[in-house]
């Protein structure tokens, strides 16, 4: 559809990865959501013929242990080609401008919903999925995929704040950012939905919302705080936490227990306010060419023994509830009272322009 793409590829030129959603999103894929359901179940029941020699993933970067992918290799005699990436703007912005070739992504809850809004989702083909019932219910049915008609669950964490226990004390409250004495040792997340979100549940409001004067006041808030900040910086900023540069950080919780091995004394913790929890899955876009292959990695990672080792690297929690036992170090699952301080990103719809111009505003300031 190349009309479809050069709309899709002048919204990325444009600038604004939440534009970009936007754009996704009120172009869709000319199916009513009744259509897409009987096209997906009417292509989950078809086979998928014999399994395929290669096998295309697309994945965040520090993600997946490194004997994963050659130990599969090596089990189905399948050649895996692996590329990363540090955002789901990034991954969704190749995919809807026309990249084909992966035939596995890892999104992020409200990434997967654009996916199957565009279409560019495939249904999963349970079948080739016998390893599904290792998975626990608490992720299954999630609001972004009901029924998990398109989507694998991978890992979940939360984003709240890592930080140096040498350095400083508890930082229990997003508040610590207006805090001068850390200038420039501290950083947000270089991610539009987490810097915002952080500051509307400062103040007490939904991470998704859509009210004007509530977003106003995050960005204020976000103004007020980026003058301590040393930058907006996600994954890399592990770094730094370790060499001491930075001594609290917005970040994913795994990403802070790995930098944690070669640093003990980085630690986390959930800020009194809340912050995310959220959900990464794997996706099979429905331009795969290797879709038999792509099952036949779904499952493996299903397994309890592959599914441990995953988090035993990645420091994340595991879907995978018959994995726990085999983890040397498993992240709990949220007690109810847990879940009330944490929320799940969910899609935005028409009102991602107006958070992407907040969003270009604070950076600007």
């Amino acid at each position: 559809m190349p009309d479809r793409r050069e709309f899709l590829r002048r919204a990325v030129m444009a600038g604004g990865s939440l534009a970009l959603l936007d754009a996704c999103r009120a172009l869709g894929d000319g199916r009513t959501p009744a259509e897409r359901a009987a096209a997906d179940a009417r292509d989950a029941a078809a086979p998928l013929g014999p399994m395929e020699d290669r096998l295309a993933i697309y994945n965040w970067s520090d993600y997946i242990p490194p004997e994963t992918i050659p130990a599969f290799e090596q089990a189905f005699n399948v050649r895996v080609t692996y590329d990363v990436y540090e955002s789901n703007e990034e991954m969704l912005a190749k995919l809807i401008t026309g990249a084909s070739g992966y035939d596995l992504v890892f999104p992020t809850g409200y990434a997967v919903s654009v996916l199957v809004e565009t279409g560019l989702a495939a249904p999963l083909h349970r079948q080739y999925l016998p390893n599904w019932g290792n998975l626990s219910p608490l992720f299954l049915d999630p609001p972004f995929d009901r029924g998990n008609v398109h989507s694998v669950p991978w890992q979940w964490g939360v984003t709240g704040l890592a930080y140096r226990a040498d350095k400083v004390p508890l930082p229990d409250s997003w508040a610590v950012l207006f805090d001068p004495r850390y200038r420039g040792k501290m950083t947000q997340m270089d991610d539009g939905r987490d810097v915002i979100g952080a500051w509307l549940r400062y103040r007490g409001h939904s991470l998704n919302s859509r009210d004007p004067s509530q977003l106003e006041g995050a960005k204020a808030d976000a103004i007020a705080a980026k003058r301590n900040l040393k930058a907006y910086l996600s994954a890399p900023v592990k770094a730094q936490l370790i060499s001491g540069d930075v001594w609290i950080a917005q970040l994913w919780n795994g990403d802070a227990t790995q930098a944690k091995v070669e640093q003990p004394a980085i630690e986390y913790v959930v800020p009194r306010e809340g912050c995310t929890i959220w959900e990464d899955s794997i996706v099979m876009p429905r331009s795969a060419r290797h879709p038999r292959a792509a099952h036949a990695f779904m499952n493996y990672i299903l397994r309890p023994d592959v599914g441990a080792a995953i988090s035993d690297f990645t420091g994340y929690g595991t879907p995978n509830q018959a994995a726990m036992s085999g983890i040397a170090h498993p992240v709990p699952y949220p007690t109810p009272a847990e879940l009330a301080r944490l929320e799940l990103q969910v899609d935005l719809g028409r009102d991602t322009a107006f958070w992407d111009q907040i969003w270009t505003e604070i950076k600007a300031a």
